[in-house]
């Protein structure tokens, strides 16, 4: 796969938020989570330093892959979107400025989401912060308060423990869930249930947008 070289002058746009390296954009039903079924305009940005050993993107991690692409350019496209709800995810969408995309978006109102795993510093302002925390790197301790929701995964047992963990961290009014694995989910799922019913104050996310086939 090609790689991208950033000159001086790409570097500077990039610290300032002002190109992304932008692996894909599409117009789709949101899968996991509260938002579950509502239509969403999905920014995926290249880049990860977490690298969960399951992920469903691992072509995403190397963000020399995909071009600095204008922040400008891609706002365009998205304003003329019928739907007013961006979701931007990964990748870690953290690891890079997104302060000018936040702003531009909010300037149009349009409601501002993300998906992360907390790894980087948080830039930008948020309608809906999904946090989503990994074991291969924990979360900072800033984001966890706040975060509108929790969404743990779910690969083996003492992940159940792990989500218990990190809902501590988070405000009281922070949506719970726990999720499948894609791969163990018929393995796994029984205990899900079991775990949401001793546990009420969480929720079952499934990857729904697999089912739907759907990006």
């Amino acid at each position: 796969m090609k790689e991208y070289k950033l000159d001086a002058e790409a570097k500077i746009l990039l610290d300032k938020g002002f190109v992304l390296p932008v692996m894909e954009e599409f117009y789709s039903i949101h899968g996991e989570g509260l938002h579950t079924g509502k239509a969403a305009y999905f920014i995926r940005i290249g880049g990860c330093d977490v690298g969960c050993n399951w992920c469903d993107v691992k072509e995403s991690w190397n963000p020399n892959h995909f071009p600095p692409t204008n922040v400008d350019e891609v706002l365009e496209r998205v304003f003329q979107n019928i739907s007013k709800t961006v979701l931007i995810t990964g990748g870690e969408p953290l690891n890079f400025n997104l302060n000018y995309l936040c702003e531009k978006l909010g300037e149009k109102g349009f409601s501002r989401h993300i998906e992360t795993s907390g790894s980087s510093p948080l830039s930008g302002e948020w309608d809906w912060i999904c946090l989503s925390p990994k074991r291969n790197k924990n979360p900072l301790a800033e984001i966890y308060p706040k975060a509108n929701e929790l969404k743990v995964i779910i690969e083996k047992q003492d992940d159940f423990l792990w989500a218990l963990e990190n809902s501590k961290l988070v405000s009281e009014d922070c949506e719970l869930y726990v999720q499948p694995e894609w791969s163990v989910s018929t393995k796994i799922m029984s205990d899900v249930v079991e775990f949401v019913k001793d546990n009420p104050k969480w929720k079952v996310s499934i990857q729904s947008q697999k089912y739907m086939r759907v990006p």
